[in-house]
């Protein structure tokens, strides 16, 4: 159907995400922002806009996926672990292994060639292994996740970052400051603890694999090249990393 059209929304608990995509599966149009504790509301609003902007008279085909998913009036509701998939394989065209590293879970997919799921893990017990923990870590630093790369490229060495709970981490980080350990060695440091955390739920990668970025800490170099590190491979950030599951979830609508 050349001219069906769907939406996918994908609420994260940190970010509001949503792609409008044409028959052909093609982006017609993005919406982006941190979600609203009235989420609800923060949807309504923003399908309706996307509705009146792309001129569509009539609602079209929602799915829905993320953390606040059964918020949502969707056709369908939908798992992340599959929209992403989805997503990343549209873009990708081939099979690979997803890392999506989100504010409240960590996900690791095994993409099959023909877009399927083979296999999967996920962290979603204790933000250690998340972008809430980076968070919590540079707030108490005082640096913005845009400084990361610029912190990371003047460090002369990493401190590590021993506790694996995000609690006594911020604690060690506040004595480490306290020591007057330069802020650039410690952020360097998290940089890598982070990779490690993920690359432990990775596991070992079958050989000559393809390794594929998504999420919003997919947009920082420093953090791509501390996991490519930890799992000694490239890493090809999709096109527009925080939008896969999104794009997955208007896919899986998409009337054929």
């Amino acid at each position: 159907m050349s001219d069906a059209k769907a939406l996918g929304v994908d609420i994260g608990s940190t970010t509001w995400k949503a792609v409008l995509v044409d028959g052909a599966g093609e982006i017609l149009s993005t919406k982006l922002e941190p979600t609203d504790p009235l989420m609800d509301r923060q949807t309504e609003r923003l399908v309706d806009l996307m509705h009146e902007e792309a001129g569509l008279t009539q609602r079209v085909p929602i799915g829905a996926t993320g953390y606040g998913r059964k918020r949502v009036q969707a056709t369908r509701v939908l798992t992340e672990i599959t929209c992403h998939a989805k997503g990343a394989y549209h873009w990708m065209k081939r099979a690979g292994v997803l890392v999506d590293i989100g504010g409240q879970d960590t996900k690791v997919i095994r993409i099959g060639s023909g877009g399927e799921v083979s296999d999967f893990h996920m962290n979603d017990k204790c933000a250690a292994g998340t972008g809430r923990f980076l968070e919590v870590m540079l707030s108490r630093l005082q640096v913005s996740f845009d400084e990361i790369a610029q912190r990371v490229a003047k460090a002369d060495k990493a401190v590590p970052i021993s506790s694996v709970c995000t609690v006594f981490a911020e604690s060690e980080v506040v004595s480490l400051v306290a020591q007057g350990v330069p802020v650039d060695n410690i952020v360097k440091g998290l940089a890598q603890s982070l990779a490690s955390r993920v690359a432990s739920l990775a596991g070992v990668l079958p050989p000559d694999s393809e390794v594929f970025m998504s999420g919003g800490v997919a947009l920082n170099p420093a953090m791509v090249a501390a996991l490519e590190s930890a799992l000694r491979a490239p890493i090809r950030v999709l096109p527009q990393p925080q939008l896969a599951g999104a794009l997955g979830a208007a896919l899986s609508v998409l009337p054929r």
